[in-house]
């Protein structure tokens, strides 16, 4: 591997039941504000982040019950941690190599932005410790 493939934690995302509740409670209880919330139609989203300066809290809200973060709370109605998001160089180039090492990228290959509009894309589960794991484009 003679490129650096992942630089950094992007953000951690969790699911939750309403935004507006979650955003009152961490600022009652921790001081935390979140930003602009915006929405990701392809992914059935409502976000917003709270920035901590070196990473980022991502909440996420189903805007319709058949997305998978609708899917989500069906199975666990209070919410919680959806995935950890990795930020890397370039995506074409990390998943190639990583596919090339045995792991999965879960899709149909079709092209994945997010709310920003950054490159992304998601490993097995099976093959990162049980956890699932984004992988966001760094633009900057």
């Amino acid at each position: 591997m003679g490129v650096k493939m992942i630089i950094g934690l992007s953000h951690v995302s969790i699911i939750v039941p309403s935004l507006d509740a979650a955003a009152r409670e961490l600022e009652q209880k921790y001081g935390l504000k979140i930003g602009p919330v915006s929405v990701n139609d392809d992914q059935g989203v409502r976000i917003a982040y709270i920035d901590l300066g070196n990473a980022k809290i991502e909440l996420m809200e189903p805007a319709r019950p058949d997305s998978p973060v609708g899917k989500f709370l069906q199975r666990n109605s209070r919410g919680g941690i959806h995935h950890f998001s990795l930020s890397v160089d370039s995506l074409q180039a990390t998943t190639a190599e990583i596919e090339h090492k045995g792991a999965r990228v879960l899709g149909d290959g079709k092209r994945q932005l997010n709310a920003h509009g950054a490159r992304i894309a998601f490993l097995h589960p099976h093959d990162f410790l049980g956890a699932l794991v984004e992988l966001e484009e760094h633009r900057g």
